[in-house]
């Protein structure tokens, strides 16, 4: 599958301090210490609906690791995926009354566009589900071979599920207690009522054939894949054993990075899929949560059709820290709308305060955990002083729009645009 176009990306002189951010596991921000090459694997979206605000501030949150990665001289492998075959797909489709590949299709290049107006540095591999099917036969395989899988005893469904104890390690990444665990089962995909598995939260690896639902051949008899695999095997077949960064929303913490994690160790025999897990707060409105359910969510295409500049978006996203859980209002939309009009200004003009501060400044909030509030507070500063007629460096106005483009994915040259 491809993914979108890239965004120029200016070289800009020098470099940072290493990058530490928040690990979910370890409880605690520790130091991103990848080789030559950083590895990165994002989950993608279940393609049945537009990308609202919450999907763009966790991909907006891993653009910003990825360009803060590469100014550090990182070659970054990113790796995201994409659900295009799964039950949410399913029932909208069946609601709207439209074939289930169509929906996806559409909304993956809704998606896409979505992505190219925001600047987001595309992954180098986008893989979707359906791609990905024989390399999670050969991995369910395995799992059922090492007794990390078993079959349930049910002779119109032998679904395939994994074993919670399999890794002896379960659990490391959420640091969830049973309780926690069997809530977020229950709510987040899961079917701790099934008859014949052994554990109420042992996951669903492979689903078996139903009518009316796609199917594949595999062995252990048709069927397809459940949720965590995919994202198992399209990580590990790409990125290799132990990658750098797994990512995503904070609700996907458990059970989907939980099990996907365990997945990964069972397969390739390691205590840890990834070296860092890193999770992004929520975005809500107005107040509340904003969700599917109570019809408030805040599309990314919506805006853009309304002539809100994407990067106006942007901006209002990085405003708050990528860990929060946060409200998005009509101010932080405003706020966002009047900092890109006077970073513009600023930098258009011929002279202003030396730069290397701020840069300096820059780099280090980003580094220290993303702190993309204090990154922004930076640049405003500079921008203020630069607007009052302060200084009289001809070379800053365009040493900090470099800055601006090549670390928080913002072009001050461009026009304003929806």
């Amino acid at each position: 599958m491809h993914s979108w176009p890239s965004p120029t990306v200016p070289e800009i002189a020098g470099s940072g301090p290493a990058l530490r951010l928040y690990d979910t596991s370890d409880a605690q921000v520790k130091p991103v210490a990848p080789g030559r090459v950083a590895t990165m694997y994002v989950c993608g979206i279940t393609p049945y609906d537009a990308t609202h605000l919450g999907h763009a501030a966790t991909y907006l949150a891993f653009d910003t690791v990825n360009r803060v990665l590469r100014d550090q001289g990182h070659d970054v492998h990113y790796v995201q995926n994409i659900t295009d075959v799964d039950d949410p797909l399913f029932e909208r489709a069946a609601r709207d009354g439209i074939d289930w590949r169509d929906l996806g299709s559409g909304e993956i290049e809704l998606f896409r566009a979505d992505m190219t107006a925001l600047r987001v540095l595309p992954p180098r591999d986008y893989i979707g589900a359906m791609e990905s099917v024989d390399e999670v036969i050969d991995a369910v395989g395995k799992l059922l071979e090492s007794g990390a899988a078993y079959v349930v005893d049910d002779a119109e469904y032998p679904d395939v599920y994994f074993r919670a104890d399999a890794t002896g390690v379960f659990g490391y990444e959420s640091n969830y207690d049973r309780a926690t665990m069997e809530r977020f089962f229950a709510e987040r995909g899961g079917d701790p009522d099934r008859p014949g598995k052994r554990d109420p939260i042992d996951a669903l690896l492979w689903r078996a054939a139903r009518p009316g639902e796609p199917s594949w051949e595999a062995p252990f008899g048709p069927g397809r894949p459940g949720w965590h695999i995919e994202c198992s095997v399209i990580a590990l077949n790409r990125l290799g054993e132990a990658f750098d960064i797994q990512g995503g929303g904070s609700d996907l913490i458990f059970p989907h990075h939980e099990y996907s994690a365990a997945h990964g160790e069972a397969l390739a025999g390691q205590r840890r899929f990834a070296r860092h897990y890193v999770h992004t707060g929520m975005i809500g409105l107005d107040g509340e949560k904003m969700s599917k359910s109570l019809g408030n969510l805040v599309k990314v295409s919506v805006l853009r059709a309304e002539g809100v500049d994407p990067a106006a978006v942007r901006l209002g996203l990085l405003s708050g820290h990528y860990r929060a859980d946060r409200m998005w209002t009509a101010a932080t939309l405003d706020e966002g709308v009047a900092r890109l009009d006077r970073w513009r200004r600023a930098v258009a003009l011929p002279t202003g305060p030396d730069a290397e501060a701020t840069v300096e400044r820059v780099r280090a909030h980003l580094a220290n955990d993303l702190d993309t509030p204090k990154a922004l507070d930076a640049l405003d500063a500079w921008a203020g002083d630069a607007l009052a007629g302060l200084g009289s460096s001809t070379e800053a106005p365009d040493r900090i729009a470099g800055v601006v483009d090549a670390l928080l994915g913002v072009d001050l040259w461009a026009p304003q645009a929806g």
